[in-house]
């Protein structure tokens, strides 16, 4: 039968090669491969726990990569792996890794600086993250997890709530989130940075 997805607005549809990669033939829906995802988001979260990454580990190509294949290496072969197809977001694949490398530039600028607060800086960081969208599928919640990180490890504050429930099916707290990050689009940080924090 195969794999048949349904997309909320935010999301990037995957192409059929992609699909491909797919490592466990029995999901056939978007809830199926919605649960297997999360059990595996959930180890690449408790492996993140255990451990203390210092800012130099963590603004890296390197690591960008190695988060997201331990978030989603037990269902998709190209995790870790960037895109080579264009998508609706992200601009041209072939710029990824530049993009990359000069975000990852201005963050550790940013850090040293001290331009922005701790917090102000892991939000950035994720919402530019997203919009390169260095990878094929799970951009949005690899560039939340990574938030996480920059704010819990770099400055030693509370991991973010992101609106206190789930923002990858349609509803209240989608809607919220999408606004915001639309105002970031714009250079307008504030909004997501409070629905970052709300409970």
């Amino acid at each position: 039968m195969g794999l048949e997805l349904k997309y909320e607005e935010g999301q990037t549809a995957l192409d059929e090669e992609e699909k491909e990669g797919l490592l466990i033939s029995s999901i056939t829906t978007r809830e199926e491969l919605d649960e297997f995802e999360q059990q595996n988001i959930e180890k690449a979260i408790e492996w993140t726990l255990g451990r203390k990454f210092k800012q130099e580990k963590i603004i890296t190509e390197e690591f960008v990569c190695e988060l997201h294949y331990k978030m989603f290496s037990d269902v998709w072969k190209w995790a870790g792996d960037f895109r080579h197809t264009n998508k609706n977001l992200g601009g041209d694949w072939k710029q990824i890794g530049i993009r990359l490398k000069q975000l990852n530039d201005d963050c550790l600028f940013w850090i040293q600086k001290e331009v922005y607060s701790g917090e102000d800086i892991a939000i950035r960081y994720k919402h530019q993250i997203v919009s390169i969208h260095c990878f094929s599928n799970g951009n949005g919640r690899h560039s939340r997890l990574i938030a996480d990180i920059i704010v819990n490890h770099i400055f030693k504050k509370p991991i973010f709530s992101w609106g206190g429930s789930s923002i990858n099916k349609k509803g209240e707290a989608r809607s919220k989130y999408l606004k915001a990050v639309k105002e970031a689009d714009n250079g307008n940080m504030k909004l997501l940075l409070e629905f970052a924090r709300e409970k």
